[in-house]
């Protein structure tokens, strides 16, 4: 036997879970995804990842701009579906929706709910210095991730870890969880436990002003911060260069010992004041260039020693 659904996501997160779902073999009689969007230096429209694998999958596709378009929702409760499996679509779906499929909408959540609830899970769980966290599958509701729990792996938030390495983990470890889930919920024993109310965090969007680093901060903390943002949106700082401001992101750095001015560079192999502690940077990315290492930066940028990072 196997489950007649429908695949809603986008990125290489949820196509990581496509991929998985269509080798377990199930009947997916509709995948949706956003529009193409223009992307590059020539702005060309490209389709999302989750379009692309489908379309060499042989699967339908459909790109609605709005979910909640009468017609969309027609077309979704017609094709007659035992489940809807969501990761990373990028709208939300009305009620009507997530009541259509016989056994609802399932969502992939990268946290341990309900510890960092919303769109940003595995970015603050890094930023918080949270040491584990996981992946879970999810019934979902109307509320912000609040359904029941069917499915969950933890896992181990390593010292040096980034957002970019543990999304690539969450991805894999996710991806993976499906085809045991849909094998359950076809045989009945799909268990569902209720969230706890207690320890609820919010997950909220990184904005550009929040990426900004404060070196008024402990030096751990902002390690914290750093890799929680890196490799996208990446924290950043800004830099006199020929008498311009110039932002330059960091995308890695080690806390070491060091005293100064918060944000004075203490050495010429950057290594700059904290509120307590200093930062050596690792890996940085100037405005209009690529991610190079602290060597490589230095030698087409100079930040000698004595000079202030803002």
């Amino acid at each position: 036997m196997t489950l007649r659904l429908a695949f809603l996501g986008t990125p290489d997160f949820a196509a990581a879970s496509l991929a998985e779902i269509a080798a377990a073999g199930h009947d997916i009689a509709r995948v949706y995804t956003q529009p193409p969007r223009p992307k590059g230096r020539g702005q060309a429209e490209r389709k999302t990842p989750v379009h692309e694998l489908a379309d060499t999958l042989g699967l339908p596709v459909e790109t609605p701009k709005n979910f909640r378009d009468p017609d969309v929702l027609a077309g979704f409760a017609a094709l007659d579906l035992d489940v809807a499996i969501v990761v990373a679509f990028g709208q939300i779906l009305p009620q009507e929706a997530l009541d259509a499929p016989r056994f609802g909408c399932l969502n992939l959540h990268g946290s341990l709910l309900p510890r960092w609830r919303g769109a940003a899970p595995i970015q603050r769980a890094i930023i918080a210095g949270d040491t584990r966290t996981g992946v879970q599958v999810m019934q979902m509701e109307a509320g912000l991730d609040t359904g029941p729990i069917l499915l969950s792996e933890t896992i181990a938030i390593r010292p040096d870890e980034t957002a970019g390495s543990l999304h690539d983990t969450m991805m894999a470890t996710g991806a993976q969880m499906w085809p045991r889930a849909l094998a359950a919920l076809e045989r009945g024993s799909l268990g569902s436990q209720a969230q706890s109310e207690d320890g609820v965090t919010y997950a909220s969007k990184i904005t550009s002003e929040e990426a900004r680093i404060d070196w008024s901060r402990p030096a751990d903390q902002l390690s914290s911060h750093i890799r929680g943002l890196s490799p996208f949106p990446g924290a950043w700082f800004t830099l006199t260069v020929d008498g311009k401001p110039v932002r330059v992101k960091v995308l890695n750095a080690v806390a070491q010992a060091g005293e100064g001015r918060p944000g004075a560079v203490l050495d010429d192999a950057l290594l700059v004041a904290c509120g307590s502690g200093a930062l050596r940077l690792t890996r940085l990315q100037r405005e209009g260039k690529g991610a190079m290492d602290a060597q490589t930066f230095l030698r087409g940028t100079s930040v000698p020693a004595g000079a202030v990072l803002d």
